[in-house]
């Protein structure tokens, strides 16, 4: 059966908010949560975007059950691998074991913030390994030493370790991602359906590990106020693809690549209404691609306590289902 977990989107909620809606998705039966690692929204109609490591801190109390995820933070550039290490391992802690880092290789909009430029793909990709890999030694609790081709450790050690090491998820849209999913990673992060990664995922060696993904949704009794308010928020998400959406350095930007995008053209991707067989078919594209765990978006943060409503009473029953 295909987990069902809901996420605290960052860029358009306040920071109280998000640790209601933790409490809320646990309370009426979401099996995990995922929360968004932005320093943007992606358009600024979203208007919002804090810190999401103080948030996940505060999920961590007032929940009990639920487990917790990045989804996805970028260790290259925006934080150092050493301290992304850190902060995955206190989370650990505070969350008595449920917590798990997702990481990826980032996206300009939030990365430039620390004014170093942005790097082509391939350096990125080098960049992300290196720095998976020295979150890998320092999860292990021993000092760590590192001289490497862009990051240097002096002696570092994670005083505060969870008992179960903090699993790692990585994010992948193609097969040199994959491939470095499967090597390094506990379970693999793709946000559409994408068979052949999935497959490329698990020839690489990743057979038999989790795979994540996750599905926007608008909800509302009104399917036209739906379609619109997907529109004028999830519009960004038709930019272009992710080789154009990770080079885009800013939410006007992704305004202006997606200025002539239609509210259909959104509501193709985006199930718009009350309409719980469009979402249960939705998700189920999911599974027979091979994922294990769909994470449901509910766009704009006003909507939220209906959408819980309408997830309790009819989305989740059908989704057990599946």
């Amino acid at each position: 059966m295909v987990q069902i977990g809901y996420t605290l989107m960052s860029e358009q909620t306040p920071a109280r908010e998000l640790v209601d809606y933790a409490a809320a998705a646990e309370r009426i039966g979401f099996d995990y949560a995922v929360i968004s690692d932005h320093y943007f929204p992606w358009l600024e109609e979203m208007g919002h975007s804090p810190y999401c490591w103080s948030v996940l801190g505060a999920a961590a109390q007032v929940t009990e059950r639920l487990p917790l995820m990045t989804y996805v933070t970028c260790p290259i550039m925006r934080y150092h691998p050493a301290v992304v290490a850190q902060k995955a391992a206190t989370m650990g802690v505070l969350s008595n074991g449920r917590f798990t880092l997702g990481l990826g290789a980032g996206e300009n909009l939030n990365e430039h913030v620390i004014g170093e430029g942005w790097p082509p793909v391939d350096t990125r990709h080098r960049m992300f390994a290196e720095a998976v890999q020295i979150i890998r030694k320092l999860f292990s609790g021993e000092y760590v030493t590192h001289q490497g081709e862009f990051y240097d450790v002096d002696s570092a050690k994670l005083y505060d370790l969870p008992e179960r090491q903090v699993p790692i998820g990585i994010a992948a849209s193609g097969g040199q991602s994959a491939e470095l999913a499967a090597e390094y990673g506990d379970l693999l992060v793709v946000n559409e359906p994408m068979p052949e990664v999935v497959r490329q995922f698990n020839a690489a060696g990743g057979e038999g590990k989790p795979v994540y993904g996750q599905l926007a949704l608008s909800y509302d009794t009104d399917a036209e106020a739906a379609k619109e308010r997907a529109h004028r928020l999830w519009r960004w998400s038709s930019a272009g693809g992710w080789k154009v959406m990770a080079e885009l350095p800013g939410p006007v930007n992704f305004a202006a690549a997606t200025g002539t995008v239609r509210p259909d053209d959104v509501a193709q991707s985006v199930p718009c209404g009350a309409d719980v067989d469009a979402v249960v078919q939705a998700v189920k594209q999911f599974a027979d691609a091979g994922y294990t765990h769909v994470a449901l978006v509910q766009i704009g943060h006003d909507q939220q306590q209906s959408f819980f409503d309408w997830a309790e009473k009819d989305l989740l029953p059908a989704l057990r289902n599946l």
